[in-house]
């Protein structure tokens, strides 16, 4: 594919279409394509992570760190995978294994952080969409507690 095709492409996931397309730019150009077989780890629940991955072509079973730490769940293309650890440390919360036959872009947390840097309205951008999901967790997590609180005292 060709820069503009991975520009293009990005501009189609939901958090990198955020930052714009000169921004992505510095990603397609940073950023590094991985084949991984039917079968093979990606990752797995407890890694440290240093990058994120968008899925181009295939999928993957996202497993949870425990048994009842939620469902698997399957990603396929257009998902990123690991949007916090392109910005901060952080540790894997599943494990990703290729479905099938697949191909990942590995986005490192240094290039992001340097377009961030260097992309100061991007970097707002991200930062105005991460506070609105931010507040959508905190009323849907309030939600939840006002359940189980009026179960109780049913």
């Amino acid at each position: 594919m060709s820069i503009e095709d991975d520009i293009a492409f990005f501009e189609r996931v939901p958090t990198l279409g955020l930052i714009g397309r000169t921004a992505l730019r510095i990603i397609a150009i940073g950023s590094e394509s991985k084949y991984v077989h039917s079968g093979e780890v990606l990752f797995t629940a407890g890694d440290e992570a240093d990058c994120g991955y968008v899925i181009q072509e295939g999928s993957f079973d996202l497993k949870p760190a425990t048994e009842g730490g939620g469902p698997d769940t399957i990603a396929g293309p257009g998902t990123l995978l690991g949007e916090l650890a392109m910005m901060t440390e952080t540790v894997r919360p599943t494990s990703a294994v290729a479905r099938e036959p697949s191909t990942v872009i590995r986005i490192s947390r240094s290039l992001f952080l340097k377009m961030l840097e260097g992309y100061p309205d991007a970097a707002r951008r991200l930062r105005d969409a991460m506070a609105v999901r931010a507040d959508q967790w905190a009323r849907e997590m309030e939600n939840v507690r006002d359940h189980l609180v009026r179960g109780v005292d049913s």
